[in-house]
């Protein structure tokens, strides 16, 4: 979340970039904060006063009594008892306050970097570049669900059948392939300096809060709630979350890890072609990278990232383009992000399969993740995180764009991980 800092020193700055993110009362939600604030920090230093007051006199009694000056006394231990029962008072104010704040702060998303275009939605991002292998396909080319149905691949009804719509069922070479995408994916993470974690798929509450997805995708989420326990979006909750409540030393900076785990998203309000297929799914397999890093070095994790998940595109030998979103279509978390996309031939369409974003402090912030500088100064971190990669829409793009009169070929790089080199 915002910083009180960022709020008060920076409030048109502040205005401007939740504007640029079309946030609706972004003056009337700031200036509450500012008011909740003042409020906090008033009572604050009327209870600190009172404190001080009554250390004062609490000293002065016992002096008192001895010089025989008991109705002055009676008169101080009148005078604490009176303030302790207003700071009561005043404490539960202040925490109120305090209280309320923070809760209307969850609310704001973060400030976008002034490298983010103007724009609503995504008719208004930036391509910023397009890459990877143009394809021809046969005439009568088939989409990915009926490639799978051909193939017997995957099994959509069956999942309906086991679960409901949007949890399919992968078979055979279905199956095995989308093993060979996990386990390359970790791979060429690992060999890029990533740390492999396997955290649990369910939260709790505070980890939901930390990175952001509460409150703002509560409904988004499945929710256990005898357990008060959530299933995970991403990997990017329970990953970055091993960092909340830490402080890291310099010179453990940047933390790079990245982890395979099932997600699941209820996708509420999703129809159409849009959910076709593999096209928008409630169950999916996804590698995350998660990166924490300093101010100074955050520019340059970010470019990283964006290169590595454009290697692991340019060796699936898909066509691709990288978008720079916009305002309005960033997340509620991200500063700045880059969507990546590949096209599918057989549907005449882009299909995202990663985001890689900055969060700058956002994250941090609510997390409590700082680092000890070599002055011994402490301070929020940066966090960066990015899909390397999503797996539904790379398997719907590498069916349809590698489909054959003799079945589907299988990219070079994938073939030693999946013991075969066409679907046939």
């Amino acid at each position: 979340m915002l910083t009180i800092k960022q709020i008060t020193e920076n409030t048109e700055a502040v205005l401007r970039g939740l504007e640029k993110k079309h946030f609706k009362n972004a003056k009337e939600t700031i200036d509450e904060v500012i008011a909740l604030n003042d409020k906090r920090r008033t009572t604050q230093n009327l209870l600190d006063k009172n404190l001080a007051e009554v250390n004062s006199l609490s000293r002065t009694i016992g002096q008192l009594m001895k010089e025989g000056k008991k109705e002055e006394a009676e008169a101080a231990r009148a005078r604490v008892a009176e303030l302790k029962e207003s700071n009561k008072a005043l404490d539960a104010t202040m925490t109120q306050a305090a209280t309320d704040m923070q809760n209307v702060l969850y609310t704001i998303p973060n400030i976008p970097y002034d490298s983010v275009p103007e724009g609503v939605g995504a008719e208004d991002n930036v391509v910023e570049k397009m890459g990877g292998m143009e394809t021809e396909l046969p005439k009568d080319a088939l989409p990915h669900w009926e490639l799978a149905k051909k193939y017997d691949l995957i099994d959509f009804d069956l999942g309906v059948k086991i679960t409901g719509a949007g949890f399919p069922v992968y078979k055979g070479k279905g199956a095995q392939l989308q093993r060979a995408l996990i386990n390359f994916f970790l791979d060429e993470a690992r060999k890029s300096g990533y740390t492999e974690i396997m955290p649990p798929t369910v939260v709790n509450a505070a980890s939901g809060y930390g990175t952001g997805q509460l409150p703002d995708k509560e409904g988004q989420m499945y929710h256990c709630e005898v357990d008060d326990l959530y299933l995970i979006p991403t990997a990017e909750v329970p990953v970055t979350n091993i960092y909340r409540d830490v402080i890291l030393e310099e010179k453990q900076l940047p933390i790079m890890n990245c982890a395979y785990t099932q997600c699941f998203r209820r996708e509420a309000g999703s129809y159409g072609k849009d959910v076709r297929g593999l096209n928008r799914l409630h169950e999916f397999s996804k590698v995350e990278l998660v990166r924490i890093d300093k101010p100074e070095h955050s520019k340059e994790s970010h470019q990283q990232m964006l290169d590595h998940v454009e290697g692991l595109l340019q060796k699936l030998e898909l066509p691709y383009r990288i978008l720079r979103l916009c305002g309005g279509d960033m997340s509620f978390t991200a500063a700045l992000c880059f969507d990546f996309e590949v096209y599918s031939e057989a549907q005449k369409r882009w299909l995202e399969v990663s985001s890689v974003s900055n969060f700058d402090t956002y994250q941090a912030n609510r997390l409590k993740c700082r680092y000890r500088s070599a002055e011994k100064k402490t301070e929020l971190c940066h966090t960066l995180n990015g899909s390397a990669l999503a797996l539904p829409r790379i398997v719907a793009a590498l069916l349809e764009n590698n489909q054959t009169p003799e079945g589907i070929r299988i990219p070079k790089a994938l073939v030693p991980y999946c013991d075969f080199d066409m679907i046939d």
